[in-house]
């Protein structure tokens, strides 16, 4: 057995353990930072912004890479041994969470970036944001059935 062999059980763990974390994180910028920008204004948004998109950098990028090499592997560890193609469909929702970052919420930041406080970015922002957080809790719904 290769020393990077591992249980599928643990791949779940793991699997679970990460998509808890970004779930609380997305539920947390869900409710709490993306309707904060709009009671920000226009004075210290640019400042406020740019170091929101930093910092988030570091507590969502790394985790969200982590997750993708995570699902990848579960889902061709659990091939044939997940109900459902489970796996796969787990792998799916972080390739959706991956598409909507960067092809919807990355440019509502640049656009923020590059013109400041816009309310119609702003809420355009927050509202797409819906997806990408019932998406991270759906696949935790789907790893915490699958631990149960």
């Amino acid at each position: 057995m290769p020393a990077f062999a591992v249980s599928l059980r643990l791949l779940l763990l793991l699997n679970f353990a990460l998509a808890a974390y970004l779930t609380g994180l997305i539920w947390t910028v869900q409710v709490v930072h993306y309707p904060g920008f709009a009671l920000l204004g226009k004075t210290g948004f640019a400042r406020y912004h740019a170091a929101h998109t930093r910092r988030m950098g570091y507590v969502a990028g790394a985790p969200m890479v982590l997750e993708l090499g995570l699902a990848a592997w579960l889902a061709w560890a659990g091939r044939g041994a997940l109900p459902h193609g489970a796996g796969w469909w787990g792998l799916a929702l972080v390739g959706f969470v991956w598409g909507v970052t960067f092809f919807i919420a990355v440019p509502f930041h640049n656009r923020l970036e590059a013109s400041g406080y816009d309310y119609i970015s702003i809420d355009g922002l927050t509202r797409t944001n819906w997806l990408r957080t019932l998406a991270w809790t759906a696949r935790l719904a789907l790893l915490g059935g699958l631990l149960a």
